[in-house]
């Protein structure tokens, strides 16, 4: 390798027929509609509740509603978008039908694809590198791909292992593309600190850098789609692509992976018809402008002790916020498949997961004011912890609405309230408007499931498992998305509180192997929630028999919570399932090349010792402020 990076296009260019068209036009019609809807809904219940007077336990109940029904309206809007640009086959960004423009002739680049890994599963990380390594186009002078796998792992048989397998892999794609290992003994700043050190010992090698996770499968087209697209537009620091769950075989993995290949892509084309070119990042299968990542995303340490001080956790929004602060273009690629993950195969690993995003996303409340963020980056960080925090509101609406009514119930009704009253004062019937805010928010809630099913019944049954199959793995797994809701909303609670309250959690490895959940860890970690659900359900029966059958999916998912632990863990029942043709997706009934070869490569033992990595070319990436920005936009484009 040379010692100065390879020529590329100018990344500061100006590049004005790439800039999204009615950017602003399209972020007002979006709020209009948000707005508009969420003012009816507001309106709906507030007459509901006024009927007699409205007390301060009312409006408080208005109050949570109010912030409920707007994160509902936003992901109904996004849906409903989505779903006519995805039929249209319009790109979210350009509106456009057309193919992107290729990038300019004789243009050149060299591409890192970057794998931070930390004490994981080391056979199945190698396997799933080389399936990415071996789907890759042949290396030319005009495109050079390298792949650099990243440990920080502190297990020193884990570390052996890696260096054996990687030397091995190295002699295996001898030839074909070249793969590179390094092991820092700091785990200081975990995946982010991981990548910036690889940016300031090698990163002025390459143009651009693609973050894989331990668990990423990336398609070779789809990688050189990512790089075109970033040479064609000089303006373009960031590039996400919308990655599927694959290789799920219990019944709570082949759910998820069902609704995430039926229903991502078009939540991801309606988000980035209103984000256009300030889209978020997800941290991994995104391709980035690595001059600019090393001038704008040096991390600092927020003030004060974790869990809502110290390292930054969630990294990706934040590095997506700094790259757009700076003037750089984040979009999201939402028609390009080839871009897989892997995922907790069980309820539980799914939760400690989320626990670990509960820290990071409530710590970018922190910095919402931070100086010169764009507007969609607050609303980013602002949407991150909405994510969890709209679980706690929902808790507190149930716990005030069951409070009120056992109030209502427990309280004699008096129709005389003055001495020489004649004639009694009869309870105000409230107005016919209950029903309809019911089921308006009920079909707003399911309106992506059932897009989604109508896109993929226009466009691709087969790939479903055909039309039937189809239609009754949607309702499949919406009666268990249904079920496992309120025991998700129990621990995202939990977590919040936690956080709140002090309570920190490490940055352990994710397991992603399914296994069978025991019946005895399933009752160890639901117990509390299923004593909650049975006390909810008697009380509410007792003394207000009408609200315990409002209350049914709450209080039934709650008194399920172990078996549905248990059940969905299931990997007999998940490939019972499979062989019936439910819970179908495309990447089992049309796996593309990169999944086959990943299937059937057997895990490899490497004896090799690694070769040496390349030359380094050290360069800066200096530390960022959200108090006073380090660096001069590269221009006001865009703001």
């Amino acid at each position: 390798m040379s010692g100065t990076p390879m020529p590329s296009v100018d990344a500061r260019a100006p590049s004005p027929l790439v800039r999204p068209p009615w950017r602003r036009t399209r972020r007002l019609l979006f709020a209009l509609l948000f707005a508009g809807t969420v003012a009816l809904g507001v309106w709906a219940m507030f007459r509901i509740l006024i009927v007699g007077g409205i007390s301060p336990l009312e409006l408080f109940i208005l109050g949570l509603f109010s912030i409920t029904f707007g994160w509902i309206t936003i992901a109904f809007w996004s849906a409903v978008i989505g779903f006519v640009l995805t039929l249209t086959r319009r790109d979210p960004v350009t509106l456009s039908s057309s193919r992107p423009s290729p990038p300019p002739a004789g243009a050149r680049s060299r591409t890192a694809l970057a794998m931070p890994i930390h004490n994981e599963d080391v056979p199945r990380v190698i396997a799933g590198l080389e399936a990415t390594c071996r789907d890759l186009p042949e290396d030319t002078p005009e495109r050079q791909i390298e792949a650099f796998v990243l440990s920080d792992s502190t297990d020193e048989a884990i570390v052996a292992e890696e260096s054996a397998q990687v030397g091995a892999l190295q002699a295996r794609l001898a030839g074909r593309c070249r793969v590179h290992y390094r092991h820092r003994d700091s785990n200081t700043g975990r995946k982010a600190g991981n990548l910036a050190e690889f940016c300031r010992r090698w990163g002025r090698h390459y143009d651009f850098l693609l973050v894989l996770d331990a668990d990423s499968l990336m398609s070779g087209a789809t990688i050189a789609s990512l790089i075109d697209a970033m040479q064609a537009n000089p303006r373009l620091g960031l590039l996400q692509t919308v990655p599927i769950p694959v290789r799920q075989a219990s019944l709570f993995g082949r759910a998820n992976q069902l609704a995430a290949s039926l229903y991502a892509p078009m939540l991801a084309a309606g988000l980035s018809f209103w984000h256009a070119d300030a889209a978020n990042y997800f941290g991994h299968n995104a391709i980035l402008r690595t001059r600019a990542f090393m001038e704008h995303c040096g991390l600092p340490d927020l003030p004060g002790a974790p869990p809502l001080g110290g390292e930054i956790l969630s990294h990706d929004f934040v590095e997506a916020a700094l790259l757009r602060r700076a003037g750089w273009q984040v979009q999201m690629q939402t028609d390009l498949g080839g871009s897989y993950e892997e995922m907790p195969s069980h309820l539980l690993d799914f939760a400690k997961r989320d626990r670990r995003w509960v820290q990071g996303n409530l710590q970018h409340l922190r910095l919402l004011t931070g100086h010169g963020l764009h507007a969609m980056s607050r609303l980013h960080f602002l949407f991150g912890a909405l994510a969890y925090l709209a679980s706690l509101i929902w808790l507190g609406i149930l716990m005030v609405s069951t409070a009120d009514a056992l109030a209502r119930a427990l309280t004699e009704p008096n129709f005389f309230t003055a001495d020489a009253q004649l004639f009694p004062d009869w309870p105000l019937a409230p107005p016919p408007l209950i029903m309809p805010l019911l089921a308006g928010t009920l079909a707003m809630l399911l309106m992506p499931k059932v897009l989604g099913l109508a896109l993929a019944l226009t466009q691709r049954p087969a790939d479903f498992g055909g039309p039937l199959r189809l239609v009754a793995s949607v309702l499949l797994e919406a009666l268990f998305a249904m079920l496992i809701a309120p025991l998700m909303m129990v621990f995202h609670s939990l977590f919040v509180i936690g956080v709140v309250s002090g309570r920190t959690v490490s940055w352990d490895p994710q397991s992603r192997e399914g296994r069978a959940v025991p019946w005895q860890e399933a009752w160890r970690h639901t117990w509390q929630a299923t004593l909650a659900g049975l006390l909810w359900a008697v009380i509410t029966w007792w003394y207000t028999p009408v609200f315990f059958w409002w209350l049914t999916p709450v209080w039934l998912g709650l008194l399920l919570s172990a078996p549905l632990v248990r059940w969905s863990s299931s990997l007999a029942l998940g490939r019972a399932l499979r062989r019936a043709g439910l819970l179908l997706v495309p990447s089992e009934t049309r796996p593309p090349a990169v999944l086959r070869e990943l299937a059937r490569r057997p895990a490899a033992t490497g004896q090799a010792p690694p070769l040496p990595p390349p030359a380094e070319l050290p360069g800066e990436m200096p530390e960022q402020s959200f108090s006073a920005p380090r660096h001069q936009p590269l221009s006001p484009e865009g703001r």
